[in-house]
């Protein structure tokens, strides 16, 4: 068990780690003005890091599947849950940061048309490579909507799992207080019964006392008639 805690330090250390990394990557991509190779390579490192992120995500929810204790299960399936919801944030701010940087060297080249500079127009894309620049933030996007959906459907499963966990852990309450109330009728009765058995040994005495004086009262008349 104590190795198992220790894993799961580590493995949300990494958590951490790749999270805080992906927010400092979404920043390079909103500043990002250029060239499209540069953001092309950012974007690369996201997805990098997010996969990653997303393994060790799965690293947990397995660590919580194998816990012997529900409560401990249920506690690791909760944290899942909230990285898997950070995560999807996170991709959501990338998808919003590729947007402004796209804005940003549109907005330059655009200047440089109009300005005539001819520092500016030797960052002019020729068709093709607008053509190869509108691919690639399409390819980012598209790259992020299923990210963004295969998190949903793993928060999905994660939710059902904790959910399948609650029922358990109510059901069990459930037969516990079935139990509960089972043992308290048997000690009513047993109870009741050790009460009857105390009527029954005392009216038995009774009985065998009048018995006894029933006896004794006869044997005296038929021996002692004078008395």
């Amino acid at each position: 068990m104590a190795c198992l805690d220790v894993h799961v330090r580590i493995c949300e250390q990494e958590i951490l780690k790749y999270d805080l990394e992906i927010k400092a990557l979404v920043q390079d991509v909103r500043e990002c003005t250029g060239p499209q190779s540069t953001l092309t390579e950012l974007n690369s490192k996201v997805i990098e890091s997010f996969q990653n992120l997303r393994l060790r995500i799965q690293d947990l929810e397995q660590m919580g599947l194998e816990q012997d204790k529900e409560s401990d299960k249920q506690a690791l399936l909760q944290q899942v849950e909230g990285h898997r919801k950070q995560m999807i944030s996170n991709q959501i701010a990338w998808r919003k940061a590729n947007l402004t940087s796209k804005m940003s060297i549109d907005a330059l080249e655009k200047e440089a048309l109009l300005n005539g500079d001819d520092a500016l127009r030797k960052r002019k894309k020729t068709k093709g490579d607008l053509t190869q620049t509108s691919s690639d933030i399409t390819e980012s996007l598209m790259s992020m909507s299923r990210m963004m959906a295969q998190q949903v459907e793993q928060s999905e499963d994660t939710m059902t799992t904790l959910a399948t966990s609650s029922k358990s852990v109510q059901e069990t309450n459930e037969e516990f207080k079935a139990m509960t109330g089972t043992i308290q009728l048997g000690r009513k009765l047993i109870t009741k019964y050790n009460r009857r058995e105390l009527t029954d040994k005392l009216l038995i005495f009774l009985a065998l006392a009048l018995f006894f004086s029933t006896v004794l009262y006869i044997v005296k008349k038929r021996l002692f008639p004078f008395l």
